[in-house]
């Protein structure tokens, strides 16, 4: 169950010292707290505590979740995805909820359109691409060499090589994404597309599989991010990333620059030079782009 799972790796992170506790001389084989060691902090019994761990206990009370919490020194994301877990546990044998739909309704393919220079997309809950207008494809440097299908933000960040120099900060970048996977999966561990980015990754990526075992949820974003693009130099950028109303599981992604400074001219290069995705709405009728004679 991934209440256990997420208790067990947070409390092997957890060490003594970090909760006041003493460390003895003698060879400690457990990596951070003992289960009877949580179990104490937490005002619960240590058969309690073992039950948590291997899924046998499901319905824990809040008062219990809240001291694992303050014990644990989760912060208030991490404290929630316990919550949210321990919801999960409860109800294991209802219907699996559908997954969400990877449609992206025509006016939103419109509003890319409209929001150019700025980069722009349209993200799936597992991070599979789904829309963009030209500069939001072309601002991942090399995303084009994917076919349409394989385009995901996590596997490009893991598995293409050109990521770890398009972006400065990768080892920030990387932990940010498993930790909101991390907690997606957590509280839908039966999704197939939840499951199956995350078995591919774990197979091709060490770099994941270890940062996936820290069962992270509480990735940090910077509101202004580099990069170090081949074909326009490097350009830091604001971004912003919304939920859509009425379209669960898709978000939508745009980054800006002040007119007038270098990054702004580089966002425009990047957009003017990037070709029009086949899949953007036609012109409107009465509007022909002029041919070449």
């Amino acid at each position: 169950m991934e209440l256990g799972r997420f208790l067990r790796a947070r409390r092997t992170q957890t060490s003594p010292e970090q909760v006041g506790l003493t460390v003895g001389t003698g060879l400690r084989r457990t990596p951070g707290l003992r289960r009877e060691e949580l179990a104490t902090l937490s005002g619960i019994s240590i058969d309690y505590y073992v039950r948590l761990e291997r899924g046998k206990e499901t319905r824990p009370s809040p008062a219990v979740l809240d001291a694992l919490a303050r014990a644990l020194q989760l912060d208030e994301a991490e404290h929630q995805h316990l919550r949210e877990l321990a919801a999960l546990a409860a109800r294991y044998a209802a219907e699996p909820t559908p997954p969400p739909s990877r449609t992206v309704r025509p006016h939103l393919k419109l509003l890319l359109e409209t929001m150019r220079p700025n980069p722009a997309y349209i993200v799936s809950r597992s991070m599979d691409l789904l829309a963009w207008n030209p500069g939001g494809l072309a601002l991942y440097a090399g995303l084009t060499d994917w076919p349409a299908t394989q385009r995901n933000l996590a596997r490009y960040l893991f598995l293409h090589p050109t990521a770890r120099t398009l972006f400065p900060d990768w080892d920030y970048q990387v932990r940010g994404c498993v930790a909101r996977l991390r907690a997606l999966a957590g509280t839908d561990p039966d999704a197939a597309d939840l499951t199956g980015l995350v078995g591919e990754l774990l197979l091709k990526s060490p770099d994941f599989a270890t940062l996936w075992e820290r069962y992270e949820v509480a990735g940090r974003k910077k509101i202004h991010k580099t990069f170090h693009h081949p074909q326009v130099g490097v350009l830091t950028l604001s971004g912003l990333g919304m939920h859509l109303e009425d379209t669960p599981g898709q978000r939508f992604g745009v980054y800006a620059a002040d007119p007038g400074t270098p990054d702004h001219d580089a966002m425009l290069l990047l957009d003017m030079t990037s070709p029009r995705p086949a899949e953007q709405p036609a012109p409107q009728a009465g509007r022909q782009e002029r041919r070449q004679p």
